[in-house]
């Protein structure tokens, strides 16, 4: 064909081929980056041969390669035209890998793997040198290897590519969990595993996407990492702790291989994302009431609060002594943080002298509670029940110099603290330390006051008070006066005369009793006489009188 020597699949020469000096000017126009890629000497030819061979291209063999299209990075190859193979890598046995790209599908003249370009390079400049000044092709030779030696260089970059394009095939980044929830305090498991075989380049995980995302785990820095590997030295398996999570970690998270360039480090695979949220235990609750203690029959206010929870999502129910009561409409607002919330509940309740042993309960219910919590609230801490005085009055009159007692009854008072003082006349008595409260099955208490004194005439109408302070209130009072038994009374009313008083009206009684019956007797015998008399008048006044007598 136009003077284009051929060679055939045998290596014999064929005649009338061009001369040298064209070979040579053939090979001079092939351009820089033209690479020989499993070029092979024909059998019986080398750069020594005197006969001066004419170089032809070699027919491609069975499972040979020529470059077709584009080699990653941009590189071309082709089938050198119009020049043997001369002095080629394959006459020392040897290949050299050709260009690349991720699924070119190109393959080497033979099944084994190619040595790395330099360590071809280098055998096929040691192996190659001493021919040079003997080969009458050397020129031929010299021009064949310095095209062969840029030729190559230029696709370096590609056997490179290639190889880490081989390396990373089959690799693959599992990130299996899509939403996660956890309660803030505890800890949090993110799952991330990696087949081997992947480019070179570090693991990390990172919170959020794009410019404002943030750095958990560094495979490169792991040390200042907030999170911590589950499993330590693992090339595989780069699941990831978070202990003590806060509310601010919630978000989505990706773990990302990245693939290691010349100058830094580029995307390689990342997970589809994980979504966290964070929720966050609302604190125990508390229950406050008035600040001033109420009697029986007011209204009083109780309020009920938690916070720091999340979501904002919360229920609270009201007891009185295990009943249900009607609360108001509870009330969220914002926390001292951007994910939390405040609640405040309010409860209005009449008091009732019964409920010194009543409770109310705030019950508060969320999410994130595997049970209520609770707080009760006694209503003996707000109530105030005010006593009762009583000072019994004595009997009239008190005998003179008698000691007697007054007597003050303090009922049904709660708290237990009181103050009694007696007061004479308005003036307070010394009666020593005060007798102490007892509480009653009802949880009231009651006291009793007694304060002694003697019924002299001084006292006598003097008035007794007892004064009651009960929980710095006022005073409730209670009075009693003091009659004392008049002087002309003193001895019948005197404790020594009373045996012989007694002594003296028996035998006045006995004396009457005598006289009156001599009396009686006396007047009895007159009228008895007197009677007799007179029968005997009456009856010698009915006799006739008598004649005398004659005397003899």
């Amino acid at each position: 064909m136009g003077g284009t020597a051929t060679s055939t699949g045998t290596g014999q020469r064929e005649r009338g081929g061009p001369k040298p000096h064209a070979a040579r000017a053939q090979t001079a126009a092939l351009p820089l980056t033209q690479g020989f890629v499993g070029a092979s000497l024909q059998p019986g030819l080398s750069c020594r041969n005197r006969g001066h061979p004419v170089p032809t291209a070699a027919p491609p063999a069975p499972g040979s390669v020529q470059a077709s299209g584009r080699a990653r990075g941009g590189f071309n190859s082709g089938r050198v035209s119009g020049v043997k193979s001369c002095c080629a890598p394959a006459q020392l046995g040897l290949l050299l890998p050709a260009p690349s790209g991720r699924g070119a599908g190109t393959k080497s003249v033979n099944s084994t793997r190619p040595f790395p370009f330099p360590v071809q390079l280098l055998v096929f400049l040691l192996e190659l040198e001493p021919k040079f000044s003997a080969a009458p092709m050397a020129p031929l030779c010299a021009a064949l290897l310095a095209r062969l030696l840029l030729g190559q260089l230029s696709l370096v970059p590609a056997w490179l590519s290639g190889a880490g394009a081989q390396a990373g095939q089959g690799f693959e980044l599992r990130q299996p969990q899509k939403e996660m929830s956890v309660i803030a305090g505890e800890t949090l498991t993110l799952t991330c595993t990696v087949t081997e075989g992947g480019p070179i380049g570090p693991v990390r995980w990172l919170k959020g996407w794009g410019s404002g995302n943030e750095t958990i785990y560094d495979q490169k820095e792991p040390s200042s990492s907030r999170g911590t590997m589950a499993v330590d030295q693992s090339n595989t398996d780069f699941t990831i702790l978070i202990r003590d999570v806060r509310l601010e970690d919630a978000g989505t998270y990706y773990c990302v291989k990245f693939r290691k360039t010349d100058t830094s480090e580029e995307l390689y695979r990342r997970g589809e994302g994980t979504v966290v949220s964070v929720q966050a235990r609302p604190s125990n609750p508390t229950v406050s009431g008035p600040s001033h203690r109420a009697e029986p029959g007011k209204t009083a206010s109780f309020t009920c609060k938690t916070g720091g929870f999340f979501p904002s999502d919360i229920r609270v129910k009201w007891f009185k002594d295990r009943a249900p009561i009607q609360a108001q409409p509870i009330r969220i607002t914002p926390g001292p943080s951007n994910f939390t919330y405040n609640m405040s509940s309010t409860v209005t309740v009449t008091l009732q002298k019964d409920d010194i042993r009543s409770e109310l309960t705030c019950e508060v219910q969320h999410a994130t509670l595997t049970a209520p919590l609770n707080r009760s609230y006694h209503l003996s801490q707000i109530l105030r029940v005010p006593p009762n005085v009583l000072v019994a009055q004595l009997p009239d009159p008190v005998g003179l110099n008698k000691t007697v007692n007054f007597t003050c009854d303090v009922q049904g008072f709660y708290p237990g603290s009181v103050s009694v003082t007696w007061l004479e006349n308005g003036t307070e008595m010394n009666t020593g330390s005060p007798p102490r409260p007892t509480e009653t099955p009802k949880g009231l208490f009651e006291l009793r006051s007694t304060v002694a004194v003697q019924a002299v005439q001084e006292k006598n109408g003097s008035v007794f008070t007892c004064r009651v302070v009960h929980e710095g209130r006022d005073p409730i009072i209670g009075r009693a006066t003091l009659r004392v038994a008049a002087l002309d009374q003193k001895e019948s009313n005197s404790p020594n005369t009373n045996g012989s008083s007694l002594f003296i009206y028996v035998a006045v009684g006995v004396v009457c009793t005598v006289l009156a019956l001599l009396v009686v007797a006396i007047l009895f015998l007159i009228r008895a006489k007197q009677s007799k008399g007179y029968m005997s008048q009456r009856r010698a006044a009915e006799q006739p009188p008598r004649s005398p007598t004659p005397t003899t």
